[in-house]
This record gives C-alpha cells, structure tokens and sequence, in this order.
C-alpha cells in the first residue's frame, strides 16, 4: 500500500505541471524584452501615445477641426496665455488660434493611423510575394525579387514625393505612397527567411502529402518566417510616421483640414525667426518621442527574437 500511493502521488501532480511548461517560451520572452529598461520604458511611452490619440476627442481642450471654436484673436499665443474666454492654453497657439495641446493630441491620431494602417498594408503585399517567390522560384521567384530591387535602387522619399504629386493630397493617398514604397522591404526579408524553411525536412512532407501551395504558404512557412518580420515591423511603422511628416511638411501630405505632426511643424517653420519657437517645436517633441519609443521597441524585439543580431 506505502508503495502505490508513492507512485501515484507523481501522476496525479504530472497534468498540473504541463500548463507552465506550456508557458515557458512566453514567459521567457517577455522577461527577455523587460530586460532592457529602455524598452520597457518605450512600450510605456507608446501605450500612453495611443491612449492619448484614442481619447484626444475627450480629452483636448478644443476640437482643431471645429472652425467655431477657433478665434483668430487668440492666434499665436504663447505656452501659459489665458483666453479673454478664460481658455488656458498650456503650450500656446499656432497662427489661427488653435490650441497646440489639441492640435498634438488629434494629430497624432492621424500619424499613428497612417504609419500603423501603411505598415500593415505593406506587410501584407510584401510578405506574401516574399513567400510566394521563395516557395515558386524559377521565372516566377526571379521576376518578383527584380521588381523588388527596381523599387528599392530608388530613394524612398522620391518615389512618395513622385506618387503623392501625381494623386494630390488626402490621408489615403498618402497611406497608398507609402504602402508602394514599403512593401519591397517585407518582400526581402519574407523571402531570405522562407528560402531557409523551404529546404527544411517538414516543408518536403507537407508536398509529399499533398497538402496545397496556400497551406505551404501561410500554415507552415509564414509562422516561422514572422519573428524577422516582426522586427521590420517596428521599424517600417517609426519610418512610415517620420515620412509621412516629412510629406506633409512639403505641403504634400494630409490636407490642412486634417491636421497631423508634421503639418503642424510645417505651420510653425515660418514663425521660428519671430521668436514663436512653440508652434513647431512641441509638435516636433511628440513626433520625436513618438518613433524614438517605436525604435526602442524594435531594438529590442531584434535582440531578443534574433539573439545573433546583438551587436
């Protein structure tokens, strides 16, 4: 009798250990990524971002859209002026009254929904013609990575600049810029990962067993492709915020009726020789915190998803 309950003791606990063995790789990922403080310090800086831009319509002092609550009067107020209304404007006014905390706050709405929206767009594309041109090769294969080299031998900025001239303004067209521009990058990386699984030994049996060139695709060669396209991710979203600033301050990006970062830094440059340094200076702030936050993230995804990658 001492004997049998001995040995059953073991098998009763053996099912409640399996649960944390299966949460092992998650758990050791994220004591990985919360090893750095500076990415843990940009995760914070990027929630409390998202979080600002979600309730910005809450939250903003003024509606920057909303014509009737602009006054001219109050145009280029300095950080701290109070409003004959009583409007305290705590980081001042741009050149049509309009009070920078809301102009930051609803313009990072539209940078955010630019960079996140091209990003994952570009993914999308760039990841599935990676995928098929390692999986298909030959003709097919060749053709997509020329095209793919085509696009990245001209500078980025140029072909936007070119597109955005050619379709006019508007946050969709400059969302459709810079989904052309981006997913040549996705495409590389998609497909010098899926040509190191497609020599692996269960990527021959799933051929053998008939299974479908989609399956192939997106069942097994995807997953294990994702953890380098994670990390271009991040960068291509910074870098997809950072051009659409750029786009907007030449006067081509969104429409002035739907202000972003980097129209709101555009509206300002003209004003700096004046001494009203903060119409561009705290929409700069919030752009620069806000990609420096999603490179710190990168950077550490890179670290811990590709540990060969740590310089």
């Amino acid at each position: 009798m001492p004997t049998s309950s001995r040995s059953a003791a073991p098998e009763a606990a053996a099912p409640e250990a399996a649960p944390a063995t299966r949460r092992t790789p998650l758990l050791r990922f994220l004591r990985a990524f919360a090893a750095s403080r500076l990415a843990v310090l940009g995760l914070v800086l990027l929630c409390a971002i998202i979080a600002l831009a979600l309730l910005a319509p809450w939250i903003a002092p003024q509606n920057p859209y909303d014509l009737m609550q602009l006054d001219i009067m109050d145009g280029q107020l300095p950080p701290g002026s109070v409003s004959p209304t009583g409007m305290t404007y705590w980081l001042g006014t741009d050149d049509q009254g309009r009070d920078m905390l809301s102009g930051i706050l609803y313009g990072l709405r539209i940078s955010l929904l630019v960079g996140l929206t091209s990003a994952l767009a570009a993914a999308a594309i760039g990841t599935t013609l990676g995928l098929i041109a390692a999986y298909a090769g030959g003709r097919t294969g060749t053709a997509i990575m020329r095209i793919v080299d085509l696009q990245l031998s001209f500078p980025t900025i140029l072909v936007a600049l070119m597109i955005l001239a050619f379709l006019g303004k508007g946050v969709v067209n400059v969302i459709l810029a810079l989904v052309i521009v981006e997913w040549a990058a996705y495409a590389r990386i998609a497909r010098a990962s899926a040509m190191v699984q497609r020599r692996k030994e269960y990527i021959e049996a799933a051929i053998c067993q008939g299974a479908s060139s989609l399956r192939i695709l997106f069942r097994h060669l995807l997953p294990n492709c994702l953890p380098p396209l994670m990390v271009i991710a991040t960068v291509q979203i910074a870098r997809a915020i950072a051009l659409e600033a750029t786009l907007s301050f030449l006067g081509l990006g969104v429409p002035i009726t739907e202000p972003s970062l980097g129209l709101l830094i555009s509206n300002g440059y003209q004003h700096m020789l004046s001494g009203k340094f903060w119409i561009s200076f705290y929409p700069g702030v919030a752009l620069l915190i806000t990609v420096v936050a999603i490179n710190l993230i990168g950077d550490q995804l890179r670290d811990v998803l590709n540990p060969r990658a740590q310089a």
